[in-house]
């Protein structure tokens, strides 16, 4: 059966030639966590999981076990990192599945070292990457617990710390102070792990902005420190958007990474719906809910299949437009759960069954995650991940 007509098309081509010239701004210095976790930035993990592999990412970056699950039967072989860490019962379906917990509360540890030692693992065999608070102050272990955590990676230990990881808050700051800050934290915590016996393999710091702010190099000689490997979990920019920077650099000091995404990084998500109908309203008529808008003249009206429900913020009645006929037509009145309406008047032609472009390009055209995001107040994440999980995903 046909289903109601709003959709997003995936690019999954574009999302594996994101990813292999993330990898060459990362070479030879990082490797790459390809983070696509709460459904790939909205984009579906099933089809970008595979595409990520395809395009030779080794490891995959997930929100929590269930979506780590959902990955491990997509890709069998990659390495599934669940960074927001295990929940009280996840241990067991963690091991099972071969999935790698992010950990630093010991609570966490110790669920996960009596799951595996009720499993049988021998010891060193259950990777852990532990997660380092250097400032955040969201999840992450401080300095001063550190001393708790070293005794559950003890000889005998079903546990290995293979890896470990801080979030930098604050990398698309362009001058870098408080991303330096936290690094000097990082080492400091690396160097007391050390002190204590205890080496890891991975260093995993940093997403999209560290990457193209050229600080790749900066991670490796960080990792190289304390005989580790660098990785770097881009996100955003796997999807084709570029991250900006507060305040943005002079274009003479614009790194080079930077620069170059900015042509090299394509769009992998085009969000569409289609026009239901169109009407001709008088001067006078009242669109919407609560008659928000009064048409001042005799309009055209093209009713669009898609409302807050699916993803479109209700704030953008009144305020924001969407393409049709590669023109943007104005969304009059509030947006309704389900339908949107726009003004047509001078775009000549429209009829049912036309594609309207709510998120990505339609002739020479292009609307984008920031110019929904800057309209309502908030960031292009967020306009991503809340695209209704009712909008099918197809891949194109």
């Amino acid at each position: 059966m046909p289903t109601r007509p709003c959709w997003a098309e995936i690019r999954t081509r574009a999302f594996e030639e994101n990813l292999r010239f993330l990898a060459r701004v990362a070479a030879p210095h990082a490797n790459l966590l390809a983070i696509v976790k709460a459904n790939a930035y909205g984009h579906s993990l099933a089809l970008c999981a595979p595409a990520a592999v395809r395009a030779g990412a080794k490891w995959l970056g997930v929100t929590g076990v269930e979506e780590g699950i959902v990955a491990r039967a997509l890709c069998a072989d990659a390495r599934v990192l669940v960074i927001g860490g295990v929940f009280p019962g996840q241990a067991r379906a963690a091991i099972d599945y071969r999935l790698t917990p992010v950990a630093w509360e010991t609570w966490q540890l110790d669920e996960l070292l009596a799951a595996a030692r009720a499993g049988g693992l021998p010891a060193s065999s259950l990777p852990i990457h532990l997660e380092i608070d250097t400032g955040m102050s969201r999840q992450g272990a401080g300095l001063n617990e550190l001393a708790s955590i070293y005794t559950r990676f003890g000889p005998g230990s079903p546990l290995r710390l293979e890896g470990v990881m801080t979030h930098l808050f604050a990398a698309d700051e362009a001058d870098g102070q408080i991303t330096e800050a936290q690094l000097a934290r990082l080492d400091d915590a690396m160097g007391r792990i050390s002190g204590a016996g205890l080496f890891a393999e991975w260093l995993n710091v940093g997403a999209s902005a560290t990457l193209l702010a050229g600080k790749a190099r900066a991670i490796n000689e960080l990792a190289a420190r304390h005989g580790m490997m660098a990785m770097l979990r881009p996100g955003l920019a796997l999807y084709g958007l570029v991250p900006r920077f507060d305040p943005p650099f002079a274009p003479e000091e614009e790194p080079t990474a930077l620069a170059a995404a900015r042509t090299e990084l394509q769009p992998v998500l085009t969000w569409k719906a289609s026009v239901v109908g169109v009407r001709s309203v008088p001067a006078g008529a009242t669109v919407g809910y609560n008659a928000t808008f009064v048409a001042t003249e005799p309009m055209r009206l093209a009713l669009v299949s898609a409302g807050y429900a699916d993803g479109l913020d209700r704030r953008l009645g009144n305020r924001f437009s969407l393409l049709v006929r590669g023109q943007r037509a104005p969304i009059v009145g509030r947006v309704s759960m389900d339908q949107t309406v726009l003004d047509v008047t001078e775009i000549p032609g429209v009829e049912a069954g036309d594609e309207a472009v709510i998120l990505g390009a339609q002739g020479s055209e292009v609307i984008t995650a920031f110019d929904h995001a800057d309209a309502a107040g908030t960031i292009p994440w967020e306009i991503l991940t809340r695209i209704g999980a009712r909008v099918p995903r197809i891949a194109i």
